[in-house]
């Protein structure tokens, strides 16, 4: 069992709006979401493209159903853009998420993704990082990790489809480059499964450098149809690839227990793209939190 006292449980946004996709789910309403969201027992939120800009606008409508902003996703592009237009839009993304009340900043590097692009995310497309671009990554996270932690918050590094940080060698050569003290892993069960990755190792192997969690199941047999059929991104999860904790074939007991044993401490976050008009926001909502109620006493 997870410890409530060290474990809270938030579900992101993207299952009632689609952010890279905002046709799917444009008939659901900021207010919606994170009323459903309260409605359903969770307790945080990432931060979706309807949600206001104004944090005191945004603040007060989390706060008066019960809910708190425990992390946004930011792109970095140290690979695509200068240096410097990166650094200045991470400060402004963590003033904004500091003034919020959030601890944690999940970051990706998203210079050349493929991840929204019509290519097959399955193919050779994707980019792979030169030795030169792995020591400009190491060093702009380095100095992302510090400024975070300025204002007392934490960066993670999202591996992610589509991009130079997604398979497990690119995943250890990431944690390889970067300070331990100042840039850790946010752990995505989904993107692991997705890519044909056992998501438990790399759990194991850095549990200890995890400070943010993404709870996301995956449909093998869709998965497989992506492969077979060189779908991209975007349009495997139109068809519905991920979905929520305990509705796919992610073997989630053993990936619990090992955050339990190593004393985890921090957000977890259902976090399941899903066309909402197949995929009720609020009915797997509920589904996932029995599950994970279940599965682990929070």
């Amino acid at each position: 069992m997870l410890d409530p006292n060290k474990v809270k449980l938030a579900i992101a946004p993207i299952g009632w709006t689609n952010d890279d996709m905002p046709d799917l789910g444009k008939e659901n309403t900021f207010e919606q979401c994170v009323s459903e969201m309260a409605l359903a027992g969770f307790k945080g939120s990432e931060i979706g493209n309807k949600y206001p800009q104004d944090v005191a606008v945004l603040k007060h409508k989390l706060d008066v159903r019960g809910l708190q902003i425990c992390n946004a996703w930011f792109s970095s592009l140290f690979t695509s853009e200068p240096y410097e237009v990166t650094i200045r839009n991470f400060i402004a993304h963590r003033d904004r998420l500091h003034a919020l009340g959030a601890k944690v900043i999940g970051a990706s590097e998203q210079g050349n993704s493929i991840q929204g692009k019509d290519i097959n995310i399955f193919g050779d497309q994707k980019p792979v990082y030169t030795p030169e671009q792995w020591e400009l990554i190491a060093r702009g996270y380095n100095e992302m990790g510090a400024l975070a932690q300025e204002k007392g918050m934490t960066l993670t590094c999202h591996h992610h489809m589509g991009t130079g940080v997604q398979t497990a060698e690119e995943i250890d050569t990431f944690m390889s480059v970067v300070d331990p003290e100042k840039v850790f892993l946010l752990f995505d069960s989904g993107h692991l499964t997705f890519a044909g990755i056992d998501p438990l190792p790399i759990l194991k192997k850095y549990v200890h450098r995890i400070k943010h969690v993404h709870l996301k199941d995956v449909r093998l047999a869709v998965r497989d149809q992506a492969r077979r059929e060189g779908w991209s991104f975007l349009t495997a999860v139109r068809n519905g690839v991920f979905t929520v904790p305990g509705d796919g074939d992610v073997d989630f007991g053993p990936i619990f227990r090992t955050l339990e044993e190593a004393g985890y401490e921090g957000w977890v976050v259902v976090e399941a793209e899903q066309d909402p008009a197949k995929a009720n926001p609020f009915e797997y909502a509920l589904k996932a939190r029995k599950y994970i109620r279940e599965q682990t006493g929070l």
